[in-house]
């Protein structure tokens, strides 16, 4: 028998047990001693259907004994009843060991209750429903499981793999396309409650559409954020503030790569301003809302391009002249590594100022010569990058870094650090450099606070 065959067998008979379980409840089961009887009579049929496919394993040591059936709660945690004796228990009749499922169920399934208080677990690609949790095939011993350990070439969804993230609020920049949708879309899936801060709500609403046709119970909304505006990034911070919303990962990911020379209405180059200064006012303003969600985690997006340039004047200063430059003194390559670079010292300052609070800070890179919407500026770059797409990572692997440092646990309280391929790597000498970071920022608050009136300092 083929292994596809076997397993229609197998859903055969379970539907075919939920059916008249559920008819048996609704006719003539009164009292307990029936329910059990039920479900053995039952659970014997579905074990006959596994010995008809060929699935049965008699010579395991997991086997149960006769009169004795393996349940799930709602959260996982296996447990096994007696039917003879009408009792339960948490460990294994026969090896005395502890279970729980394993991971989340298999895509296109889900856990809801029916109207009756049970857990019902829904098929929604075969369109069907069963009582019988379909990760009892892949039930795991309670042990302590080490981190694991992730490469260039783990997707988002792998990381959060059996991850509930129902708790969280997540605000991403730039989460409308490419690793930024990719991002949103991951947290989405796991019952975050995402925000998307994009400069073009047309395109981020399209995102939230994308994200809510793949799974209806998403919770993703989109709201507008011009970084290339410091006024729209304070009226965003402001709309934020009043939804009363925690903020436990606040993702920097927007960015522009490049781009003509152009000058910003706060009459700043566009790259610096869209890449570093619209997010350190963004965290900037939204501070407290971070600090009342501790533990909560800041992940700037940055690149490994910070390695080919510098930021300080001969007095060893951070100097404005080099990241917001005179268009004879352009060169958008060069102020993109300018703008990188500036986001791991930011990261750094940031993790140093707020990490007393509970909010830590981390930069990272998320791949090389992905083929994203941040080149369209040059239809050089756009070719370039054309070429490269077959060897590069996809949007998901590209998310992968991201996700790793707003959510991996072995990084709870850690921060200050730079990540590629979900590892932690060194950066350049000056990205380091913790002078270069405070001057950095104080530069940022002067620009800004030039700017403004009453924002708040760190």
């Amino acid at each position: 028998m083929q292994f596809g065959s076997r397993h229609r067998v197998v859903a055969e008979v379970l539907e075919d047990r939920r059916v008249r379980v559920s008819a048996l409840s609704d006719i003539c089961i009164h009292s307990p001693e029936q329910i059990f009887l039920s479900d053995f009579r039952h659970s014997l049929e579905a074990m006959a259907a596994l010995k008809y496919a060929g699935m049965d394993d008699t010579d395991s040591e997991d086997e149960l004994p006769p009169g004795w059936e393996e349940r799930s709660t709602k959260d996982g945690w296996v447990y096994y009843a007696n039917h003879d004796e009408m009792k339960t228990q948490w460990e294994h009749p026969k090896t005395g060991k502890k279970k729980r499922c394993a991971g989340d169920l298999p895509y296109g399934w889900e856990q809801e209750t029916d109207e009756k208080g049970q857990i019902i677990y829904i098929d929604h690609i075969n369109k069907r429903s069963t009582y019988f949790d379909p990760r009892h095939a892949f039930t795991v011993e309670d042990v302590v499981v080490k981190p694991k350990r992730y490469d260039g070439n783990t997707a988002a969804l792998e990381i959060l793999q059996g991850r509930d993230l129902s708790d969280k609020v997540v605000l991403i920049t730039g989460g409308n396309v490419g690793i930024g949708f990719e991002t949103a879309r991951s947290f989405a899936l796991h019952g975050a409650h995402v925000i998307l801060a994009c400069r073009n709500l047309t395109r981020a609403n399209k995102a939230v559409s994308l994200i809510q046709e793949e799974w209806h119970k998403a919770r993703v909304e989109a709201m507008m954020c011009n970084l290339a505006s410091l006024r729209s990034v304070r009226e965003f911070a402001e709309s934020f503030k009043a939804m009363k919303l925690p903020l436990h990962i606040l993702v920097c990911n927007a960015a522009v790569c490049t781009q003509p020379y152009m000058l910003t209405e706060d009459n700043l180059e566009s790259t610096f301003q869209i890449c570093h200064l619209g997010h350190f006012l963004l965290v900037q303003c939204l501070q407290d809302v971070l600090r009342r969600s501790a533990p909560a985690r800041v992940v700037v997006v940055s690149s490994e391009s910070h390695r080919f340039t510098d930021l300080l004047d001969s007095c060893g200063k951070v100097d404005l002249v080099l990241l917001s430059p005179s268009k004879k003194d352009y060169w958008s390559m060069l102020a993109y590594n300018r703008a990188k670079l500036c986001n791991i010292l930011f990261s750094n300052e940031l993790h140093r100022r707020l990490s007393p609070y509970g909010v830590t800070s981390n930069a990272l890179h998320p791949g090389n010569m992905m083929y994203t919407s941040i080149h369209r500026s040059w239809w050089l770059m756009t070719f370039l990058f054309t070429l490269a797409r077959p060897f590069t990572k996809s949007m998901q692997q590209g998310a992968a870094t991201t996700v790793y440092c707003a959510v991996a646990p072995e990084l709870e309280g850690l921060g200050g650090m730079y990540f590629n391929n979900c590892f932690r790597c060194q950066t350049s000498a000056q990205a380091q450099d913790p002078s270069s970071a405070t001057s950095l920022w104080e530069l940022s608050e002067r620009l800004v606070a030039e700017r403004s009136v009453g924002i708040q300092a760190l």
